[in-house]
């Protein structure tokens, strides 16, 4: 994940900001009995994974196979290019019986970007249609807007919300800073909340104001971009853990934590930890995945 790379990041403050208020009028409900947490890379098609992650021997074709037995959701970013045939949706689904992984699609570029959500009702028909084909291995889907799509634009957002079907899963992504000075951002979260449409929130070292910290629905989708398992990944990931924990108790109904890191080679590792400091500290049970120290081949002499 390219957006807010940074080479140098020894001046960056990564202190997540305290919540925004509309979060805590989210969560100002009946807190859930246990709320569900999922926790993956953004990828499955990863060789640096063969004899880690996957077995050694493991075909292309088997990775999502196996990924589906290591992490329970992916940030399905394929679908941002192309919207996937139902014989592919249905391909996906069979590699995943038996468990309970959510795929989280991405709105395609051609709605969020090229088209900034406007004349789109064909392509946003198609690709709900493809998603709902997932069945119960649906996550949420989330919109990306433009980084051109600024506030001026609250009008277009609203008119596109309002011709999703009711109860499709949704969060949205924004970009464009100016979304984030008040009034703006207050009317935004409202905007979302009237939909029951969620936000997301990335936190990445180069765009801090995208770590908002605001919920507009009682679901936490998360895109957390770590720096090659950097001392500050470790710190950033115990910093939002307590604060999963802090929401946890107040009515948090579900969080969907996408884990990038780099070339994520080193994904799975910063997953894991994310999954065992989850366990320890939220109380919840998930299953980290089994990490398998790769075979170096050496030499005799």
């Amino acid at each position: 994940m390219d957006f807010g790379k940074l080479e140098d990041i020894s001046n960056v403050d990564f202190t997540l900001p305290p919540d925004h208020p509309h979060t805590q009028r989210v969560l100002a409900l009946p807190p859930a009995t246990s709320p569900k947490v999922f926790v993956g890379p953004p990828i499955w098609a990863n060789k640096d994974w063969l004899g880690k992650i996957y077995p050694s021997t493991a075909k292309d074709k088997d990775f999502l196979y196996h990924f589906a037995r290591q992490f329970n959701t992916i940030e399905l970013n394929v679908t941002h290019y192309q919207i996937p045939a139902e014989s592919t949706v249905k391909r996906w689904v069979e590699s995943v019986a038996g468990t309970e992984f959510l795929f989280c699609p991405k709105w395609p570029q051609e709605i969020s970007h090229d088209r900034q959500l406007l004349s789109s009702e064909a392509l946003t028909e198609a690709f709900v249609q493809a998603s709902l084909g997932f069945g119960k291995h649906l996550g949420t889907t989330f919109l990306q807007l433009a980084p051109y799509f600024g506030p001026w634009k609250m009008d277009v957002l609203e008119e596109f919300l309002a011709q999703i079907p009711a109860g499709f899963p949704l969060a949205v992504e924004f970009r464009q800073p100016k979304w984030f000075e008040e009034p703006v951002w207050s009317e935004a979260m409202d905007l979302l909340s009237r939909y029951q449409v969620g936000t997301v929130i990335s936190d990445v070292a180069g765009r801090r104001d995208v770590v908002h910290q605001s919920l507009s629905t009682p679901i936490l989708t998360l895109r957390f971009v770590g720096n090659e398992l950097h001392p500050t990944d470790y710190t950033r990931v115990g910093a939002w853990v307590t604060r999963v924990r802090a929401w946890q108790g107040a009515g948090l109904h579900k969080a969907y934590i996408f884990v990038h890191c780099g070339e994520n080679s080193h994904a799975p590792e910063l997953a894991k930890y994310w999954v065992e400091q989850l366990n320890l500290h939220c109380g919840l049970h998930l299953s980290p995945p089994r990490i398998q120290p790769k075979v170096v081949q050496g030499s005799l002499f």
